[in-house]
This record gives C-alpha cells, sequence and structure tokens, in this order.
C-alpha cells in the first residue's frame, strides 16, 4: 500500500550515510550494525546513531540473523522495510519538503552515477552478467496525465518481478533499476529582431 512520508521522516532520510546503509541493506539483506560500517567505511557509533533514525521512521527495522549467520552475543542485525513511498506533486509540496526533497533527489542520483560509472568501468564480471548494463535515452511526447501513466506502468512492471527470498531462482542477484523522466525545456520564442522569413521549399 502506498504511503506518504512525513517532513520529518524525509528530512531523516535526506542523509548521504542513511542513504547509503539503505542501499546496503536492500542490496545485500540483513546486517549488523558493525558489518555495515565496515562497509561504509564509518565508526560503529555513527552507524548505530544513523540506523535508529532510520528506524524511529519506519525504514529499518530489526531482525534476526540470516540463515547460515556467524553470530556473536549482543548483536543486532537490521534489515530495510519494504514500502512504497509516494510524495505529493511537487506543485502540492510546501516549500520546506521540496528543499528536502531535492537534496535527497540529488544525494541519490549522485550515488546511483558514481556506482553505475564504476561498476561499468571496473571489468570485474564475467558470464552473462558481463553483459548485463542495459542502457536507454529517449523522448517521448506526452501528457502530465500519459507521464503519470506511464510511471504507474513501470511500477507495476517492477512489482511483476519482485519476489521473496525464498523464491529466487539460483544465479539471481540485486539488479539496481532507476527511473528518471521530466519535461525538456520549452522551444525558445522566435527572435522577433530577425528578418521575415520566406516561404519554405522542399528539397529537391
Amino acid at each position: 500500500m502506498p504511503s506518504t512520508p512525513s517532513l520529518p521522516a524525509l528530512q531523516a532520510l535526506a542523509h548521504p550515510r542513511r542513504l547509503g546503509i539503505l542501499d546496503q541493506l536492500n542490496r545485500h539483506g540483513p546486517a549488523t550494525g558493525a558489518g555495515l560500517a565496515r562497509a561504509l567505511g564509518l565508526n560503529t557509533g555513527a552507524t548505530s546513531y544513523h540506523l535508529r533514525a532510520l528506524a524511529r521512521h519506519g525504514f529499518v527495522e530489526e531482525t534476526g540473523p540470516p540463515d547460515g549467520a556467524t553470530c556473536r552475543s549482543r548483536e543486532r542485525w537490521w534489515r530495510a522495510v519494504a514500502q512504497d513511498l509516494r510524495l505529493p506533486p511537487r506543485s502540492e509540496q510546501d516549500p520546506g519538503t521540496r528543499a528536502v526533497v531535492d537534496e535527497m533527489n540529488r544525494l541519490a542520483y549522485v550515488s546511483d552515477l558514481r556506482l553505475f560509472a564504476q561498476r561499468q568501468g571496473a571489468d570485474e564480471e564475467s558470464g552473462p552478467w558481463r553483459d548485463a548494463f542495459p542502457y536507454s535515452r529517449g523522448t517521448v511526447r506526452l501528457t502530465p496525465a500519459e507521464l503519470r501513466e506511464l510511471f504507474e506502468d513501470y511500477l507495476a512492471l517492477l512489482n511483476r518481478y519482485r519476489r521473496a527470498e525464498a523464491d529466487t531462482p539460483p544465479g539471481a542477484r540485486a539488479v539496481l533499476t532507476r527511473f528518471l523522466a521530466f519535461p525538456a525545456p520549452a522551444r525558445p520564442p522566435e527572435d522577433d529582431d530577425d528578418p521575415p522569413a520566406g516561404p519554405c521549399r522542399a528539397a529537391a
């Protein structure tokens, strides 16, 4: 069920280290604070602080260790909470919310592009995964209503491929997907200082 996060929740999320923690948990599954600290180059105190902030707003929660994990006493495991977060339309966001959303998006885009460039340039994949970097740029002419429909179709397509860990076939890996669409700048007006144009002629 889609939910709309509050402004405090968005403020808690618009932080590069917290977005990094969520990315790690979404990609690799449950982890301890110490494991997240090692993966992200943080100290355990800072990681625990960020995990608590994320937990207060329902983005992460404590869980049991995954099967086969080596556990130490008093070790706490965390997992990302699956959610369908929907933001109000930009025209309905107050200035404070808009500023937080813009910063959160900026951080996410910077991180995504950096990771995409690293993975594409690492040349460490083999077999079918070596070619697993589909990329597309395009232009379509849509009304605002059609763009909303396109976005909902995209989400529905993603949900077709979501499945529980137990239902994941051998050889499957976490694949990062991103959707970005925005209206192109309006066509600039004709320059009034230009001389009057004559009739167009078809090419011979």
